[in-house]
């Protein structure tokens, strides 16, 4: 079964509720349909319920099943303003200032309140929004991870090659969010990627910290910042497999691996790689992608206190429901 058939098969074990606040986007009124046809999530839209009711008509599409809420109306209004208010109260946000930012166009805040409240268990939006845009609510008001201070992201990497990760598929990370991120980012940024490997591959993550050096074969302020991040994950997450600095081979080939950092538990069979920069992160997934000719699934937003995710402006509605699934997963814990 391919890995994002799994991930919907997962999603439909246990339906979580999926905000989606973009229905002035078309391609999210024809997903919410498929969404719902598919047991994928319970979907709520933000919009005018009316509205939204003539535009799915105008499209041939059916929202049955769909919870329409219109921000500027809803009956957990009230309760949003006081809760965003209360969060912002060092900024001096005011009610009427809240109740502007809730029921703005965007729907992002509202959306993202859905969330934080456990109205919803996760939101999907980018359609049409910028990447910034969905981000900023989503950290403005669901905030961080317990004891984490990075958000950052993980592709699914679908390889041809069965005998690496786990059973051809690997986790990498950061390959959108983080440029340059410290040692602290780093490894809160494997600590992250553990859990998501966890959850969507089902098994315990084989974390390799990638470098240009394995266990000290160059010497570089660089290495030092992957070797600071190692000690960083182990002292966070104790029972964590993770080994550095690996290079890409070392972490990938049993022979290499067994080679450079003998008697390591990771090197040779990583299933999750930790790059130490964006553009080493975003190189890579882009060359395994392109030249190896392998599945790219995301990027998915790791990090954040409940999932939120963020979407190319242009997706496809394929793209949208693929997307909803992984956040369903997420929600489910």
């Amino acid at each position: 079964m391919h890995l994002v058939d799994q991930i919907k098969a997962k999603a439909r074990t246990s339906l979580q509720t999926v905000v989606l606040p973009e229905s002035y986007d078309d391609r999210m009124i024809q997903a919410a349909e498929l969404i719902t046809k598919d047991g994928l999530a319970k979907v709520v839209l933000l919009g005018d319920a009316a509205a939204l009711e003539t535009k799915a008509g105008e499209l041939g599409v059916s929202l049955a099943g769909v919870d329409l809420i219109n921000p500027k109306n809803a009956a957990q209004l009230d309760d949003y303003v006081a809760e965003l208010v209360k969060l912002r109260e060092k900024k001096g946000l005011t009610a009427e200032q809240a109740r502007e930012i809730l029921t703005g166009e965007d729907n992002l805040f509202f959306g993202a309140m859905m969330v934080r409240k456990d109205d919803a268990g996760g939101m999907v939006a980018g359609a049409y929004n910028t990447t910034g845009d969905v981000l900023r609510a989503a950290f403005q008001v669901i905030g961080t991870a317990p004891g984490m201070k990075t958000v950052s992201s993980v592709f699914l990497m679908v390889t041809k090659n069965p005998e690496f990760g786990e059973n051809g598929v690997l986790c990498f990370a950061d390959c959108a969010v983080n440029p340059n991120p410290n040692a602290q980012a780093l490894a809160e940024i494997a600590i992250s990627t553990a859990s998501s490997c966890k959850s969507f591959l089902g098994v315990d993550a084989r974390v390799a910290m990638l470098s240009f050096s394995t266990k000290g074969s160059a010497s570089h302020e660089d290495c030092d910042k992957v070797l600071e991040a190692l000690e960083i994950a182990k002292q966070l997450a104790p029972d964590l497999q993770i080994d550095g600095e690996l290079q890409a081979d070392a972490a990938l080939l049993p022979k290499v691996g067994e080679k450079k950092a003998p008697g390591s538990a990771v090197a040779g069979k990583a299933n999750t790689l930790i790059f130490p920069t964006l553009d080493a992160g975003n190189i890579g997934y882009k060359l395994v992608e392109r030249v190896a000719g392998a599945e790219a699934v995301g990027p998915i937003v790791q990090g954040l206190a409940k999932p939120v995710n963020d979407l190319s402006r242009g997706c496809s509605v394929d793209d949208i429901v693929s997307v909803s699934a992984i956040t369903a997963v997420q929600a489910q814990g």
